[in-house]
């Protein structure tokens, strides 16, 4: 496909960072990796360009979007930093941890990117290709996952191409990214640390640098959930119907083997259409989005069992992503 440009991981072309930072400065789509999935880029400051990714994914105008930075003083002047969130950078940047923070008054972020709301989410990714693209662009990129609303996230650049086919005016190919499931998002709003959304970033290691365990909203508070992607909505489902299974309950009364696929870390014990095991549950993370699309492209794959991981580590994003991919 005549848009996917390939580029090196560690040592990205100055030559086609260049090209893509001023398609972005023009107002359009840049698909680049990141160490957690791919994502869709555009000048966060622009509004229009901004909508072109609502367009593009089809996604819900409610649902606000991450601003991706390769500085913290970018940060500092987009939001209200208080010396926690400062705390939190310093370790934890760059990689896969997105702060909500308090947006500044006097920002230049347009309400397309916070969905209207008066906080903004942001992240510095770790990926050398993908920081070298924003500071080349020269702004902070708002770059949700470069997929069709509610599908897989993509950990490819082919995955990008199959969803978005010419709505991306340049892919950049770094081949398959390190963690395959998107960051861990925190809100420090308030007094308490809001766990959002479950990633990259375990909660067991934020807790120990905290000190304190994280806190997750209450189900009457709906509000902090509006406040990050992906947790609202349908995501990161296949084409098939995803079937969650507890090894600690039988298998085989599931679903019909011999037309489903499986995915898990168990050797599932009866002759499943199609399965793949993993040996970790961070390569399972890494190739959960993968396996998804991998299984619904097999004619004879009527629907995918998937095993429920411990909730520990990254199980506890596997968890969140396997959930909302069979809708529960």
């Amino acid at each position: 496909m005549s848009n996917i440009v390939k580029i090196d991981k560690w040592n990205p072309d100055p030559d086609i960072i260049a090209r893509a930072a001023s398609i972005l400065r023009d107002g359009r789509l840049v698909a680049f990796p990141t160490e957690t999935v791919y994502g869709l880029g555009a000048d966060g400051e622009n509004a229009r360009a901004v909508k072109k990714i609502f367009l593009s994914k089809g996604r819900p105008q409610d649902n606000p979007l991450i601003l991706h930075v390769h500085d913290r003083r970018v940060a500092e002047r987009l939001a209200k930093c208080s010396q926690r969130a400062f705390d939190l950078m310093d370790e934890f940047w760059p990689g896969p941890l997105t702060l909500v923070l308090p947006l500044l008054e006097d920002s230049r972020v347009p309400k397309e990117v916070t969905a209207g709301l008066s906080t903004v989410a942001l992240r510095m990714p770790s990926h050398p290709a993908a920081l070298a693209l924003i500071e080349a662009a020269g702004r902070p990129l708002a770059a949700p996952s470069a997929n069709k609303s509610g599908r897989p996230s993509p950990t490819d650049a082919r995955s990008v191409a199959l969803d978005l086919c010419d709505s991306v005016d340049m892919i950049l190919d770094a081949g398959s990214v390190d963690i395959g499931l998107e960051s861990t998002v925190i809100d420090l709003t308030g007094d308490d640390v809001l766990l959002l959304r479950p990633g990259g970033l375990s909660s067991e290691t934020l807790c120990e640098f905290l000190g304190f365990p994280l806190r997750t909203p209450l189900l009457s508070d709906a509000d902090a959930s509006k406040r990050s992607p992906g947790t609202r909505y349908r995501h990161y489902a296949p084409n098939i119907g995803v079937v969650i299974w507890d090894k600690k309950n039988p298998l085989a009364s599931l679903v019909a083997p011999a037309v489903s696929g499986f995915i898990g870390l168990s050797e599932p014990g009866v002759p499943f259409a199609h399965s793949i095991v993993f040996d970790s549950p961070e390569s399972y993370a890494r190739g959960l989005f993968a396996s998804f699309r991998s299984m619904e492209s097999e004619k004879d794959c009527g629907c995918i069992v998937v095993e429920w991981p411990e909730a520990e580590g990254i199980g506890l994003a596997l968890r969140d992503r396997i959930k909302r991919a069979a809708n529960k």
